[in-house]
């Protein structure tokens, strides 16, 4: 979009270019002889990079078909189905005059966004109304899913697969900030809502759901919730979290999630999967610092946590506009430190 990132400083070449349009794409790979595209964290980067891959006969863990689904959460749900263990209640609507089947409270959300962008916790048909429009306005289909709300603890679940068995998989616990439904505040390792059947379970589903969505290699990730003991999809994609989870989980156990992924991908290289600690007793936490869009990046109140941390990263410097993403608390920076 802009030459606006830290990523742009260190990159070799930085050619702006719109990552829906394809066809650019392909010409700008084949002009530069490039053997590898890939999104390590970006749900609507991710079929257009295995599209691209398929057509190129470049590397890729998994189809387009899988990452459009995945991309797409009423794709998704219907893909998994309503018998399926773990999947919610949901509906697709197009229009905020169809009848609503489902009990309120219910999660709104666009079909086909990421970044939080237009979630929204519904209680009544009157808060239904107020917030449907901006989910529809973040919607690339036009499609809104309403789905059952579930009430519990979040999670965040990292796994890793290869030729179709699960070698690698943590959950962790996700605290939101409490005015916003579903907007990230912090990753904490180990959970503390699992129970050792619950652990179990959760592994059955993310395995049955990657077989079901055709995730057989490389990194898988999930956001789910617990009601009741029971472990729920929220959603589900063949790519690592946008929460930088690797670096917390890295320091957790030992293996390095964002390597693996280039060494599986490019040389079919999963050594790293070997470095996993054998005993795991430290705990972690991965905080987020946010600030509301269209101020100014400000860290000094964080200054000490950020000097004591084991890992920091800021998105801006200091006095930097923020960006709206999802237009009500956006991602500034990160820490990480040892609990």
């Amino acid at each position: 979009m802009a030459k606006d990132g830290p990523g742009a400083d260190v990159v070799d070449h930085f050619e702006e270019i719109n990552i829906l349009d394809v066809e650019s794409l392909i010409n700008f790979i084949n002009k530069n002889e490039i053997s590898l595209v890939y999104s390590v964290g970006s749900d609507l980067a991710m079929p257009v990079a295995c599209k691209i891959s398929e057509q190129l006969s470049l590397p890729h863990f998994v189809s387009e078909e899988t990452a459009r689904i995945c991309n797409n959460k009423d794709l998704m749900r219907s893909t998994l189905g309503n018998d399926f263990k773990g999947n919610v209640r949901f509906q697709v609507v197009k229009s905020s005059e169809e009848e609503i089947v489902l009990k309120y409270p219910f999660i709104l959300k666009p079909a086909d966004s990421q970044g939080q962008r237009g979630v929204k916790l519904v209680n009544s048909f009157e808060e239904y109304l107020e917030s449907f429009n901006d989910a529809k306005r973040f919607s690339r289909s036009g499609l809104v899913i309403l789905e059952q709300y579930i009430s519990g603890p979040e999670l965040s679940v990292n796994g890793y697969i290869v030729n179709g068995e699960i070698m690698f998989l943590i959950p962790s616990d996700r605290e939101t900030w409490p005015e916003y439904t579903g907007l990230i505040h912090k990753h904490v390792v180990p959970t503390v809502n699992l129970e050792s059947e619950t652990i179990l379970e959760l592994k059955n589903i993310i395995e049955s759901a990657s077989k079901k969505l055709g995730i057989n290699n490389g990194p898988v990730y999930a956001q789910m919730k617990l009601e009741q003991g029971k472990p729920y999809i929220i959603e589900i994609t063949p790519r690592l979290d946008g929460c930088h989870m690797w670096n917390i989980l890295n320091y957790y156990t030992g293996i390095n999630l964002l390597k693996l992924s280039f060494e599986h991908l490019i040389n079919n290289d999963v050594s790293e999967l070997k470095k996993q600690i054998e005993e795991v007793t430290d705990g972690y936490v991965l905080e987020f610092i946010c600030q509301e869009p269209n101020t100014d990046a400000d860290y000094s109140k964080y200054k000490k946590e950020i000097q004591n941390s084991l890992y920091s990263f800021n998105y801006y410097k200091q006095g930097e506009n923020i960006r709206p993403v999802n237009g009500k608390l956006d991602k500034i920076g990160y820490f990480i430190y040892k609990v």
